[in-house]
């Protein structure tokens, strides 16, 4: 898939929220009780296509050590807005600056289990980029094919029964990584929004 082709899908198709499964789950948080957070779904333009920007979280952090997931992070009190937060945060944790991204819209804030609300930022990033990671924060940066992370076929889903709730799981593996919970419950809603196929 190429720029053209996802702006065109992205900005033309009406925006989709998440699995009803996902939005139950959480329905118990009231919105006072969530703090806010952002993340950026960056895109880069390669010979072969878009790709997909995605993080390694570095295996010391308290908090889902090792797990894969979108740069991003907590909205501070002084960040003017959640664009503002996750281009902060897109620049602390792997060095890409404001100025080499290209906002092109959102996705619906998600609610989380953990009592957050992530607000997907979608943007453009530059191809010449180059990576600074904070290994405070990061182990490692690395690219998907955006049209094997648009692909519904790659994207699991299984239903479990924790303390009497079920919970839908989203996951999807690529290479030596797997992509799941909010980062896979994230690409689920792109995936409907540009591909437009409910499922």
């Amino acid at each position: 898939m190429n720029k053209e082709n996802f702006l065109q899908r992205f900005q033309l198709n009406p925006t989709v929220g998440y699995h009803p499964e996902s939005v139950e789950r959480v329905s118990h948080i009231s919105g006072e009780q969530l703090r806010k957070a952002a993340v950026v779904v960056g895109l880069v333009e390669r010979e072969d296509g878009l790709h997909v920007i995605f993080t390694k979280r570095a295996a010391h952090l308290k908090h889902h050590p090792g797990q894969v997931s979108f740069p991003g992070g907590k909205h501070e009190l002084s960040d003017p807005s959640m664009q503002f937060t996750a281009l902060r945060e897109l620049h602390e944790e792997v060095g890409i600056r404001s100025d080499q991204v290209k906002i092109v819209g959102q996705l619906p804030a998600l609610s989380t289990i953990s009592k957050f609300s992530v607000t997907p930022i979608v943007a453009m990033v530059d191809s010449d980029y180059k990576a600074i990671i904070d290994e405070n924060e990061v182990a490692s940066i690395f690219e998907v094919p955006a049209t094997y992370v648009l692909d519904q076929a790659k994207l699991h889903s299984h239903t479990i029964n924790f303390k009497q709730i079920k919970h839908r799981v989203f996951a999807m593996p690529f290479q030596e990584h797997l992509i799941w919970g909010v980062t896979a419950q994230i690409i689920q809603s792109l995936q409907q929004h540009v591909v437009q196929q409910i499922t």
